[in-house]
């Protein structure tokens, strides 16, 4: 519960004491920051789940007359790829895309990751070293060597891209989940609602998720603008989706021959990856910073 005192023209006025998730409502609203990077990225997605309406051509439909043509031409605001298609559109269709790739892994691995991270944390023992011996073999490699890796035994895909980086981002989100998971068992409400007679259930449900989901949740928030880059990467390495489909990396990869003919063109995927990530990564910081709340 917190207290927020609001200055008027006469002095202070404490107003009513708020609960745990309106205080962090409340001091999200105060950051410009995160309000800025809320509404670029909350017009981000609406664009691109609005794409079947708002796009002007088909993305997939080109034209070898209008390939490359500029920025600003009569007809294609945004000018065209290297076969001739509306960029704009594909812009707008390749958010679908991409951000299917960017967020479904982080939340396979926010929901898979904290199952595992408790069972890990409360059982402890040999339960606990089996589980994070695994999620260590895995965390052991660098992110992207491991997508790499995964994608080419795979094979090409969306379906592929996402099992592969879901894999990634689990054995992250159990090492978070375990820890805080140790770190809460051992208080002393925990083992008085032990001591009391409450099941095993009812300890996870009411006093361990309850208090690790805050964190955990912070923490996969911060994983995102990573997911959206080695969805993005993967596709540009050929492993990710396969043309003709509209996704940022892919574009830059068939675009990235055409940066000596017309340079403002192909680097619109990649200031659009850019202005994504930059806008998850400060709404994540903002969102960490609004719930550490402290007394």
């Amino acid at each position: 519960m917190s207290v927020i005192a609001l200055p008027t023209e006469t002095g202070i006025v404490v107003g009513a004491p708020m609960s745990y998730w309106r205080t962090v409502a409340w001091r999200l609203g105060q950051d410009r920051a995160t309000l800025v990077a809320g509404t670029l990225l909350l017009a981000i997605v609406l664009s691109a789940i609005l794409a079947p309406w708002i796009a002007p051509y088909d993305p997939s439909a080109g034209s070898i007359r209008l390939r490359l043509a500029s920025v600003g031409s009569t007809s294609h605001v945004l000018g065209t790829d290297e076969q001739g298609r509306d960029m704009l559109s594909r812009l707008l269709w390749g958010g679908r895309m991409t951000l299917v790739a960017g967020l479904t892994p982080v939340a396979v691995g926010f929901l898979l990751g904290t199952v595992l991270g408790v069972i890990a944390g409360y059982a402890g023992g040999l339960t606990n070293m089996l589980v994070m011996r695994t999620m260590d073999i895995f965390y052991a490699f660098p992110a992207v060597l491991l997508a790499i890796a995964i994608s080419g035994a795979l094979g090409p895909g969306l379906p592929n891209t996402l099992i592969s980086l879901s894999i990634v981002f689990v054995p992250r989100v159990v090492r978070v989940a375990e820890s805080a998971t140790v770190q809460i068992k051992g208080l002393e409400y925990v083992a008085a609602a032990r001591a009391s007679g409450a099941g095993v259930w009812q300890i996870l449900r009411h006093h361990l998720l309850a208090n690790i989901l805050g964190p955990v949740l912070v923490f996969s928030s911060t994983q995102v603008s990573l997911s959206i880059i080695l969805a993005a990467g993967l596709s540009f390495l050929g492993l990710g989706v396969t043309p003709p489909a509209a996704e940022w990396g892919l574009m830059l990869n068939t675009l990235r021959q055409s940066i000596y003919v017309n340079a403002v063109v192909p680097a619109l995927p990649g200031l659009a990856i850019f202005l994504t990530s930059m806008a998850f990564n400060l709404v994540s910081d903002g969102l960490r910073d609004a719930m550490e709340i402290r007394a």
